[in-house]
């Protein structure tokens, strides 16, 4: 199975949109993860609109009416491999840990907020962050991920989108 992995997006805001590249991606994967900060409700249905399944979670920027459809975490399972998600506000010190203890029966945490792409491990746990694919803000590039999830096993690929 093909995850994308986004978060971030802050939309809408003026003209920016998501790159081409992250829809295209986005259109042929076989599920969507959102790690938050979408911001508004029109944009989690425009994404919904691409076609392959969308799960989300709410950020600290999202619109009251996000807040009250999504959940603050979620665990989904993706061919087997349970992923836990968190938009995750808190402090940097520690969150690796943190991400870790909130999701104990993950194989792989997904989390928002810092728009700093991040692929690592904590012991057997994977960590992602997609970074955003519109705001980049410290990174220095627009970026989203893609898991390829078979056979028991996640292959990340971090994508450059500027």
């Amino acid at each position: 199975m093909i995850v994308a992995v986004i978060a971030d997006t802050h939309l809408p805001r003026g003209a920016r949109r998501i790159p081409d590249a992250c829809v295209d991606r986005l259109r042929a994967a076989d599920v969507i993860l959102h790690a938050g900060d979408v911001t508004a409700a029109s944009v989690l249905d425009e994404l919904a609109a691409l076609g392959p399944p969308v799960h989300a979670v709410h950020g600290n920027m999202d619109a009251t009416t996000l807040r009250d459809r999504l959940p603050a975490t979620l665990e989904v399972d993706v061919a087997g491999i349970r992923i836990g998600m968190t938009h995750d506000a808190g402090p940097r010190a520690g969150r690796e840990e943190r991400l870790v203890r909130r999701f104990p029966a993950c194989a792989a945490v997904v989390y928002g907020h810092t728009h700093e792409p991040q692929v690592a491990r904590v012991g057997e746990v994977w960590i992602f962050n997609p970074g955003s694919p519109t705001e980049r803000r410290r990174s220095p590039s627009h970026t989203m991920l893609v898991l390829d999830v078979a056979g028991g096993t996640i292959e990340p690929e971090l994508i450059a989108l500027s």
